[in-house]
This record gives C-alpha cells, structure tokens and sequence, in this order.
C-alpha cells in the first residue's frame, strides 16, 4: 500500500484543481488558444478605443489585448482569467517580459463583473456561451455606446455592424464587431 506524503497530497490536490478549472473554463467560455497577434491588432483597430475608455477582455487567457489596449489606446484596460494555470502564465509573462502596462489583469470569473460602465467588451468565446449567458448580460448591463467584439464566433441573434473576414492562409478567424446601439 502507497502511504501518500505532504508533496503527493499537494500535486493531486493541484492537478485536480487544474483539471477542475480548465473544464470550468471550456464549459464557460473557451479553452486557452491564444487570439493571434493580427488579429488581437485588427480587433482593437475595429472597436475604435479612445483614451480613457473603459475595455475589458473576457477570458482574457494571456492578457495580450488588454495590454495593448492599455499600451497603444492608453485605455483603462482589464483582463479577466478562470483558469489558475493561464493566469499565472499571463503574471510570468508580464513579470519576465518586463512589459510595462497599467492594464489589470485579474483572477476573476468574468460572469460577476459588472459591466455598466465599460465602453469595449473583447472576447474569444465558444457559441454556447455567448448564446446562454453573455449575450443576455451584455443586453441587460451594457450602455448603449458599448462596442462588443467577439473573434472567430458570432453572437446568435445579434446582427454586427462590421464582420471581417478570415483570413485563412494565416489562420486568423473572424471578427464581428456589434454595437449597443444597434442591438437596442
């Protein structure tokens, strides 16, 4: 019989946990595939940031559009993580890379944040998702200024106001770009 030790102990209660959040994430949004640097650059372009705007990423994984955001649009930008494993790697990244952003990236479950303040909405989400709880939560919290824009996935029953295309040879997806005030 293995008689389990402290250190045993520990790595199966933290791979449980990683396990745990890392379905919690796929079942409540997406799993960690990092948007693509273009099309991070084209979504931030398409939401028309101007300083001092409020943007949050939903699902923010390695928290590259938020700082960006922050970085380029000087927006109060924020970025919000599920997953312990992902948003330890997004601290690393800004820790070792010695990027330099006002951005707040935080270990949060986006679905409690309240949203009637933000001017942009960025998000890489599965349909499901955006179709049983976002879409609601934007209608319902959203001021109608807000811009949401959504890669790779649409959001069912909402007409964009701007979609770009894919490019496919540079495996870049869609962008659909909605604002409120057309949802309204």
């Amino acid at each position: 019989m293995i008689i389990p030790t402290p250190i045993m102990v520990l790595l199966i209660a933290f791979i449980g946990l990683m396990l745990y959040f890392l379905v919690i994430a796929n079942v409540y949004g997406a799993p960690f595939v990092p948007t693509p640097m273009r099309a991070v650059k084209r979504m931030l372009e398409l939401a028309k940031i101007k300083p001092g705007n409020v943007v949050v990423d939903i699902g923010c994984g390695d928290g590259r559009l938020a700082i960006m955001a922050d970085q380029i649009y000087h927006a109060q930008a924020f970025g919000f993580e599920l997953s312990p494993p992902i948003f330890l790697y997004a601290k690393l990244r800004i820790l070792f890379k010695r990027i330099k952003t006002k951005a707040l990236i935080a270990f949060k479950d986006s679905r409690y944040i309240d949203l009637s303040e933000v001017d942009v909405v960025v998000l890489f989400m599965m349909p499901n998702p955006l179709r049983d709880f976002w879409k609601k939560k934007f209608e319902k919290e959203l001021p109608p200024g807000a811009r949401v824009i959504s890669y790779a996935f649409s959001i069912p029953g909402w007409e964009p106001s701007h979609t770009e295309p894919p490019i496919k040879e540079e495996n870049v997806g869609p962008i659909y770009v909605y604002k409120m005030s057309e949802i309204y």
